[in-house]
């Protein structure tokens, strides 16, 4: 079943521990929580960090004991603030190129995890930020937020996935906007246009976090898995074809254990108890 899914990252996680210098992960009560921890430089994205989150998101999507995640910036002034301007201000083009294609592959991992992941804004999401918050399943953001892609004035252009992920969630109207003119937007104009799905107190951000993992953890984890699937991969294709895929993962559904006990528990008017097979 499980190697029906998302095939397009195979990476496991190396079984030498990665020493962590910038990203704070533990998982509880099945919920992983992934915090950047630069704030002295509003936990700007540098290669360290990316590499981290690379190693602990396919460490999450591995863990039997990690249903979900909550992706949050350390402090209470950034999310994440961008890329780290030193890094990009050497790269050549080849770097560049590099650069991207590595920061996208990263974020497609998050995005492809088969897990949802709640990305907790609670702060600045610019740059690169926004672009992680945006591979994240759901956006919650708190109310002092402020949310956009300034790479045009550096004189450069959004390079993780930016132009694309964007515009799928506003529309390209309002992509080009933000793409273009490199504003920051606050919270409630990013809840307005679809970038972020609900806005918060700062203080009662995790909480609510928490709350919207405890509703999608309260059914079956293989129907999360497949529905996420469809959903990413339809994106890719034309309706028919998207109809098809999802009709396919439909039947597969349909052999498991969770799809007896689901429609058995509703039929007897009980809660299910899901057992991931």
């Amino acid at each position: 079943m499980q190697k029906r899914i998302f095939q397009r990252f195979r990476e496991t996680p190396k079984e030498s521990q990665m020493e962590m210098q910038n990203v704070l992960y533990e998982v509880r009560n099945r919920i992983a929580y992934v915090t950047v921890n630069r704030p002295k430089v509003l936990n700007a994205l540098n290669d360290q960090t990316m590499e981290e989150l690379k190693h602990i998101f396919l460490d999450i999507r591995h863990r039997s004991d990690a249903l979900a995640a909550i992706l949050t910036g350390a402090g209470e002034k950034a999310f994440i603030a961008g890329a780290d301007i030193n890094e990009l201000a050497t790269q050549t083009p080849i770097d560049g190129k590099d650069r991207s294609r590595r920061g996208q592959h990263i974020l497609s991992i998050i995005e492809s995890l088969g897990k949802p992941v709640v990305a907790a804004i609670n702060g600045y999401a610019l740059g690169g930020g926004c672009e992680l918050a945006m591979a994240c399943t759901v956006r919650l953001a708190s109310d002092n937020a402020k949310l956009g892609q300034p790479e045009v004035k550096l004189g450069i252009m959004a390079g993780y996935g930016g132009t694309q992920r964007l515009v799928r969630l506003v529309g390209m109207g309002r992509a080009l906007e933000l793409l273009l003119s490199g504003e920051q937007i606050s919270a409630q104009r990013a809840y307005e246009i679809g970038l972020v799905n609900a806005v918060f107190p700062q203080a009662e951000l995790i909480t609510q976090a928490e709350n919207f993992i405890g509703k999608m953890l309260a059914n079956g984890p293989i129907a999360l898995k497949l529905t996420l699937e469809a959903a990413h991969r339809g994106m890719q294709m034309t309706l028919e074809e998207g109809l098809n895929l999802e009709a396919s993962l439909f039947g597969l559904i349909c052999t498991t254990e969770d799809m007896k006990e689901g429609t058995k528990a509703f039929l007897e008017k009980r809660s299910p108890q899901f057992k991931n097979r």
